[in-house]
């Protein structure tokens, strides 16, 4: 391990590589980073930049190759738990390393509690770092509310709350607006100013970014094809701006001519293609869109800006009729907004802001599917296909899965989609936003074709100030108003600024008081003391978080609650297994009264329901294959004459064997009820000879005297919920960490896998013990079931079970990526063994084979016998101790056995 300050880079990696299957990530990149300097990731999309930072976290295992981090080993587990406490890791996606449910002061609290933070430390940290970002006014707003700056702001507040030495930030200003991204540059170069041996990497899309940057490197393919600092890569490239130095370090031409502000005017025509006049929207108090108004000019590309969540992706979904305007209206090629069918839909293009086209499909499987959806015929949808794929680059791209797309083809796949059936007007929702510039520049020559050479409107929403300047005319908004709408020369002018952005950021600025200071005080140069070894405080603090998003989803949470109780009535009344009220009817081919008297005998029973009686063998059978009845019997000729003469004498039995339990019952109940008539029949005819003692066998029926399913099913449906509902809850709490991205706090923070496992389990614990109560009330007040043994054995023998379904849960959890196969799967690890292998209808001691074996030592069957003992056959502590044994052993083991199995790296 590195001795403290020994190291003189903030990394060296040494032939790194790195595939995700067959696909080559990171090739052989040798590359040693400065420390304490701002430095600078770029390259298009899909080169691997996001895979090399993560690797630097920590939060990827390294496949080969040689890496060191502050001058600790990443391929060294225990020297990598040393630098988690001095590394932060942002990753990509608009706070992508947040808690959506949880609040901007919960988030924070959470991050301190995650690295051990002394408390009153923490609560420095957290006012100073919130001032600071301009956040404290908004400490109590869920971050999932925050606009996509905000987030970002909270990202890197959390990030820094344990003040890092190495910071990474991925793309941390993608999809943020330019007023936000001034202001979260503003706060990383005063923390630079105030803790100058900070390293700072970023892997970044703006090249007016890295243009501020202390040292750079540009990948392409997985491969490193330069680095140093900005000025060396200019003199490198013999370029005048790092744009031009990306596209000829990549070998892609950069001849690119901006159209002139004549040849915009030329392009659009006097004809409106969309007029909006005082539209508003309103969800409940929040005004999202107010009084916007505008027109757009067919063949005119009008570009929408604005501040993260001021209301341009309310207002185009509103405009695509996928939101209804509470007040206003709005016009498309003259159709009011209300009154616009098929024939005008079928005129509009829509990209949505996030990639919402079908990953498992091919690409050509979705341009196929999309053109179908808008009944183009087979000859028309393949001469789309082909132009699309030609114009836009997508020719080799066919066969791939969309999921496999880099970031850039997948928006051009999408723009595919929506020019599949040749709409007249294309709504784009910031459609560049994530793109290398290389793509970015593509996009729009691809644009500016469809405007100039086939008439088609643009209605685009950007980020990206060059793109603005691309734009006919623009709308600037916020806050749900339209400030201005004009071209982008005239604004400047009117703005009296330099430049777009600038004009950009000064109108914001006039009506917007969100300009946080980003002056940092003295205490960030106080050292963070951070508790190292098994955190307590860590582990509730997982707790409390999962318990706060549980209790915020109610879906989860009517699930965990109501569900136990549906499947309890659904299952209690469903499942019986008493056998009465058997259909049976009659072929008496003896028609006496002792035939008689025997039918009368079992139709007097409680068991049997008698039907009309069968005349001749085609009806029996025609009866029993329609369900009418289940059971026939045929009484011969001379039945009475073979009785009084103590013949030999045969009795036809017929029975529907579909169901052999209850055809074995059947049988049962008619073989008992024929002994006992034969018996008393024989007694009547010996009168004049007495018999000899009568030896009589009475059953009784210990615990349940009356032999109902009920009592004996409701007892073993409580084992059965308790390992399904708790099982499930808690491989989706992981899984879902997995799919929102938010894992990556576990990877790159110290958390111990025990805290991070024991912290996940609590809650789910909790819950299902509760569960129990609910559904042990459920049994004794609705269902009647008597709980005779001993509650307290019974709690404890729970306490253990639903630690075992939990483990289960989370072990689940380590082996499956989607929220779906979470739930599918753990449901069939659950039900199957906990029903059919664990004595519920079948006892453990009559199964055979494999079945058998999982029987014994499933621990569904460990807790079947205590929950039936202590309902049905008043079983006490003593009476249930060996099944409580055998419940601890398998708590301890499945614990042990899912802490090893949870991973503290992605693959």
């Amino acid at each position: 391990m590195a001795a403290e300050g020994a190291h003189v880079s903030a990394v060296n990696c040494a032939n790194v590589s790195h595939l995700y299957g067959k696909k080559q990530a990171l090739a052989d990149i040798s590359v040693s980073i400065p420390d304490g300097k701002l430095c600078g990731i770029i390259g298009p999309d899909g080169v691997g930049k996001s895979t090399f930072l993560s690797l630097v976290a920590g939060a990827r295992k390294l496949q080969q190759g040689s890496l060191k981090v502050l001058g600790y080993d990443i391929a060294s587990e225990h020297e990598r738990k040393q630098l988690q406490r001095q590394v932060a890791y942002m990753p990509q996606g608009l706070g992508k390393n947040l808690y959506p449910t949880l609040s901007v002061l919960e988030n924070l609290n959470f991050f301190a509690k995650l690295f051990a933070l002394p408390p009153q430390q923490s609560r420095q940290r957290i006012k100073f770092l919130l001032n600071a970002t301009g956040l404290w006014d908004f400490r109590h707003r869920p971050s999932g509310k925050l606009s996509g700056g905000m987030k970002q702001k909270l990202g890197l507040c959390c990030a820094l709350i344990h003040n890092p030495k190495l910071l990474l930030l991925d793309e941390p200003t993608t999809g943020v607006d330019p007023l936000s991204r001034r202001q979260f540059w503003q706060l990383i170069q005063s923390i630079r100013q105030q803790q100058p041996e900070i390293s700072i990497i970023v892997a970044t899309a703006y090249m007016d970014e890295a243009t501020s940057f202390d040292w750079l490197a540009t990948i392409n393919q997985g491969k490193l094809l330069a680095c140093g600092t900005p000025n060396e890569l200019l003199q490198q490239t013999h370029t005048s701006n790092l744009n031009q130095a990306f596209t000829q370090l990549l070998g892609i031409a950069t001849e690119q001519a901006e159209p002139s502000q004549s040849v915009r005017s030329a392009t659009a025509t006097k004809e409106i293609a969309i007029e909006a006049h005082d539209l508003t929207l309103k969800f409940g108090d929040f005004t999202a869109v107010k009084s916007a108004s505008f027109t757009i000019r067919k063949g005119e590309i009008f570009g929408f800006l604005g501040s993260n969540g001021c209301g341009k992706t309310t207002t185009m979904k509103m405009l695509t009729g996928l939101l209804k305007p509470t007040s206003g209206n709005a016009q498309l090629f003259g159709q009011p907004l209300t009154d616009y069918g098929i024939d005008t839909r079928r005129r509009i293009g829509y990209m949505t802001q996030n990639f919402s086209l079908y990953e498992e499909l091919t690409v050509a499987q979705n341009l196929r599917l999309h053109g179908k959806l808008f009944d183009l015929s087979a000859p028309q949808l393949e001469q789309r296909l082909a132009t699309l794929t030609e114009q836009l680059g997508l020719t080799g791209l066919l066969p791939l899965l969309a999921k496999q797309l880099p970031v850039g083809e997948r928006q051009r796949l999408s723009l595919a989609v929506a020019l599949i059936h040749q709409p007249d007007i294309l709504i784009l929702d910031e459609p560049t936003s994530g793109v290398d510039p290389v793509a970015r520049e593509q996009f729009w020559q691809i644009l500016q074709s469809l405007a100039d050479e086939q008439g088609v409107t643009i209605f685009v929403s950007t980020h990206f100030m060059n793109e603005a300047e691309h734009c006919h005319r623009i709308s600037l908004m916020h806050a749900g108003e339209v400030l201005i709408t004009d071209t982008p020369e005239q604004i400047i002018q009117q703005s009296q600024q330099d430049n777009l952005e600038s004009a950009f950021i000064y109108y914001l600025q006039q009506v917007s008081d969100s300009h946080a200071t980003t002056q940092l005080t003295e205490i960030q140069q106080q050292p963070v003391e951070q508790q190292r070894g098994f955190s307590l405080r860590r582990l509730l603090s997982i707790s409390h978080r999962e318990t706060l998003e549980l209790v915020r989803d109610p879906i989860r949470l009517a699930m965990a609650l109501i569900g136990s109780v549906i499947l309890m009535f659904v299952l209690g009344y469903g499942i019986n297994m008493d056998v009465d009220e058997i259909d049976f009817a009659v072929l008496d081919r003896d028609q006496t009264s002792t035939s008689r008297d025997y039918v009368n005998n079992l139709a007097g029973s409680r068991y049997f329901k008698q039907h009309a009686d069968i005349s001749h063998y085609q009806a029996l059978d025609e009866r029993m294959r329609n369900g009418e009845i289940s059971l026939a019997l045929e009484l011969p000729p001379n039945f009475a004459r073979d009785l009084q003469r103590k013949d030999p004498l045969s009795i036809g039995v017929w029975l529907d064997g579909a169901m052999p339990m209850r055809a074995e019952t059947a049988q049962g109940y008619v073989q008992g009820m024929h002994n006992e008539w034969l018996s008393l029949q024989l007694q009547s005819l010996s009168q004049s000879r007495p018999l000899g003692p009568a030896i009589n066998i009475e059953s009784r029926y210990r615990y349940n005297p009356d032999i109902e399913s009920l009592a004996a099913m409701v007892p073993a449906v409580i084992p059965l919920l308790l390992m399904l509902f708790p099982a499930i809850l808690t491989s989706l709490s992981v899984v879902r960490e997995k799919e929102l991205g938010s894992i990556t706090n576990f990877y790159v923070t110290p958390t111990k896998k025990s805290e991070f496992f024991l912290g996940k389990q609590l809650p789910y614990i909790i819950l299902g013990l509760i569960n129990f109560l609910i559904l042990v009330a459920q049994a004794t007040l609705i269902f009647d079931v008597e709980l005779k043994g001993s509650f307290v054995a019974l709690s404890l023998a729970t306490v253990l079970y639903v630690i075992v379904a939990t483990a289960l849960g989370l072990i689940m959890s380590a082996f499956l990526n989607s929220q779906i196969a979470a739930l599918f799967g753990t449901a069939l690890a659950t039900i199957l063994p906990a029903s059919q292998f664990s004595g519920m209808i079948t006892p453990v001691t009559s199964l055979e084979g494999l079945a058998k074996f999982i029987g014994e030592i499933y621990p569904t069957s460990y807790y079947m016998i205590s929950s039936r003992g202590a309902f049905s056959k008043a079983l006490g502590m003593a009476d249930l101790l060996p099944m409580i044994t055998g419940l601890a052993v398998a708590a301890m083991a499945f614990t042990l056995l899912g802490i090893a199995l949870v991973k503290k790296q992605d693959g």
